[in-house]
């Protein structure tokens, strides 16, 4: 699993040019089934992203299509973890350590 964390690298009147692209390009993902939540961080200086499933290559080729890469307002902070205990709603995601 793994926690995406955007900060914002530009003015928010940049960030929200690429806002739109950016929710397409969100739900593209879920609807792969790459993410399992989202949303901004509190101040709005950027955002997290929780994404299951995928190796971290997929993970570094999804960030590089994000329209906010691409339109250069934020950056990434790729940090990945083993979910070894989930809530039960999250139970699918549950992760055993390597070997």
């Amino acid at each position: 699993m793994f926690v995406l964390e955007l900060t914002y690298t530009a003015p928010l009147d940049r960030v929200d040019a690429a806002l739109e692209a950016h929710v397409e390009w969100l739900h593209k993902e879920y609807a792969a089934g790459h993410f399992i939540a989202a949303g901004r961080k509190v101040p709005r200086d950027g955002g997290v992203i929780l994404a299951a499933g995928i190796d971290r290559a997929t993970v570094e080729r999804i960030v590089a299509e994000d329209p906010f890469t691409q339109a250069g307002v934020c950056a990434y902070r790729i940090t990945e973890f083993v979910a070894t205990t989930t809530a039960p709603a999250l139970e699918t995601y549950r992760e055993q350590l390597p070997s």
